[in-house]
C-alpha cells in the first residue's frame, strides 16, 4: 500500500502564486472545465427542435440528455480513475481527441440513434473536467485547497449554465448542427492549449488498471464520508436536472411561448448561481461544511416550492432557478472539499466515485422529471424536485459531528 512519501509530487515553478498555483493556470483550468462539461448540456434547449428534425416524441427526445449523462457516469467510473494511474497531460489530450471526433459525428448525424451514440461517447470523454479539478486540488496547499477548487469549479458550473444560452443563440443563428460542430473545434483547440500549458503530473500509483477500478469501488466502503456526500449530491443534482430538463417545455409552452433563444436567455439567470462557488470554497476552508450543507438542502426545497407558483410568472421561475443553482453548487463544492481530504494519493479515484454517484442521480432526475412533467404537469414536477433535497436533509440529520466520518474513514484506511 502506497504512502504519501512514496508518491511523486507535481513540478512547481518559481512563478507560482503564494497559495501554490499561478493565477493563469487556475483560469485555464476553470475555462477548460467549463468548456468540456458544457458538452453535456448543449442539447437541452434544442430538444423541441431535435424532436421536429428527427420526428421523435418529446419523451424520446429527452432521452438524449439522459444518455449523455449516463455516458458521463461511465466515463467517471472507467476513465477518471486513470488520472491516478497515468500521466494526466497525456490522458487529457487523448480524451479531448475522442471528444472532438464524437462531436463531429453528432454535428453530422443523419438519424436520431446516430446522435444518441455520438452523445454517449462525447459524454463519456467529457470527464476531462473531473480530471482537471482534482489536478488543481493536488497542486494546492491544504490551507487554500477549498478556495482554489472553488475557483476552478466556478468555471465548470458557469459552463454548465451558459451552455444552454450559447446553444440556443448559435442554433437560432446557424442551426443546431453548428452547435456540435463548433464545440468540436473548441475541443481541438483546448486539447492543444492544455497540452502546451499543463505541467507534467506523475502518476500516484502503479497498480494495474483493473486493480485501480477495484480500489475505486473499495474507497466507497473505506470512507463513509464519500458515500454520504455522493448520496447528498445525487439528490441535489437529480433535482437540478429535473428542473432544467423540463423548464424549457414550460417556457416554450402556451403560457410563455418563448423561442429557443428566449429559453437560452432565461438560462443566463441561472448562471448567477455560479457566483456562490468561490464563497463555498472559502466557507469549507473555515470548517463550515456541515451546517452549510443542511442550509443548502432547505434552500433547494424552498426554491422548488417557489417554482411551483411560477407556472404563470417568469420572475418567480427566475428566482427559483437562481436558488436551485446556488444550493446545488454550494453542496458540490462542500462535498468535494470533504472528499479530497480523505486520501491525497487517490484523489482521482475519490472524485470518480463521488461524481459518478451524483451524475447517476442527475440522469435519474432528468428522466424521471421528464416523465413526471409530461404525465402530471409542472406542479407535480416541482413537488418531485422539492422531495429530493428534503430526503437529503433527513439523511443529513443522521450525520455525526463534523469530521467524525472523515476520521472513521482514515482509521479504516
Amino acid at each position: 500500500m502506497s504512502t504519501s512519501s512514496d508518491l511523486q509530487t507535481p513540478h512547481r515553478s518559481a512563478a507560482e502564486a503564494p497559495h501554490g498555483v499561478p493565477g493563469w493556470l487556475i483560469a485555464l483550468l476553470a475555462v477548460a472545465s467549463g468548456m468540456t462539461v458544457a458538452n453535456l448540456y448543449y442539447a437541452q434547449p434544442l430538444l423541441s427542435t431535435l424532436s421536429g428534425v428527427f420526428h421523435t416524441g418529446t419523451a424520446t427526445t429527452g432521452a438524449l440528455i439522459t444518455l449523455t449523462q449516463v455516458g458521463y457516469v461511465i466515463g467517471m467510473l472507467f476513465l477518471v480513475p486513470l488520472g491516478d494511474r497515468l500521466e494526466k497531460r497525456n490522458l487529457v489530450t487523448a480524451l479531448l481527441t475522442v471528444t472532438t471526433l464524437a462531436l463531429l459525428v453528432a454535428g453530422l448525424a443523419t438519424s436520431f440513434p446516430m446522435l444518441l451514440i455520438a452523445s454517449l461517447v462525447s459524454g463519456a470523454t467529457s470527464v476531462v473536467a473531473q480530471i482537471l479539478v482534482p489536478f488543481a486540488a493536488s497542486l494546492a496547499p491544504d490551507h487554500a485547497r477549498g478556495r482554489i477548487v472553488g475557483r476552478v469549479m466556478s468555471g465548470l458550473l458557469t459552463g454548465i449554465l451558459l451552455s444552454r444560452t450559447l446553444s440556443s443563440l448559435v442554433s437560432d443563428l446557424a442551426g443546431w448542427r453548428t452547435v456540435f460542430l463548433g464545440s468540436a473545434v473548441l475541443m481541438a483547440v483546448l486539447a492543444v492549449a492544455l497540452r502546451a500549458a499543463l505541467p507534467r503530473h506523475a502518476p500516484t500509483t502503479t497498480i494495474p488498471y483493473h486493480h485501480v477500478l477495484r480500489s475505486t469501488a473499495r474507497l466507497v466502503h473505506t470512507h463513509p464520508a464519500l458515500l454520504r456526500r455522493g448520496l447528498y449530491q445525487a439528490a441535489m443534482f437529480g433535482a437540478f436536472s429535473a428542473f432544467w430538463t423540463t423548464v424549457s417545455f414550460v417556457l416554450t409552452g402556451p403560457v410563455f411561448r418563448y423561442s429557443a433563444v428566449g429559453v437560452g436567455v432565461f438560462a443566463l439567470v441561472g448562471a448567477a448561481g455560479a457566483a456562490i462557488a468561490p464563497f463555498a470554497g472559502h466557507w469549507a476552508d473555515r470548517g463550515l461544511v456541515r451546517p452549510l450543507t443542511g442550509i443548502a438542502f432547505v434552500v433547494a426545497a424552498m426554491s422548488f416550492a417557489l417554482a411551483g407558483f411560477g407556472g404563470h410568472s417568469v420572475v418567480l421561475l427566475a428566482v427559483a432557478a437562481i436558488l436551485v443553482d446556488m444550493a446545488v453548487q454550494a453542496t458540490l463544492i462542500l462535498g468535494q472539499h470533504t472528499v479530497y481530504q480523505l486520501d491525497p494519493a487517490a484523489r482521482a479515484r475519490l472524485n470518480s466515485a463521488f461524481i459518478a454517484m451524483f451524475f447517476a442521480g442527475g440522469a435519474a432526475g432528468s428522466q424521471l422529471g421528464s416523465v413526471v412533467y409530461h404525465a402530471w404537469g409542472w406542479s407535480a414536477l416541482t413537488a418531485f424536485g422539492s422531495a429530493l433535497p428534503l430526503l437529503a436533509f433527513l439523511y443529513w440529520l443522521t450525520e455525526r459531528r463534523p469530521g467524525a466520518e472523515a476520521e472513521a474513514g482514515t482509521a479504516a484506511a
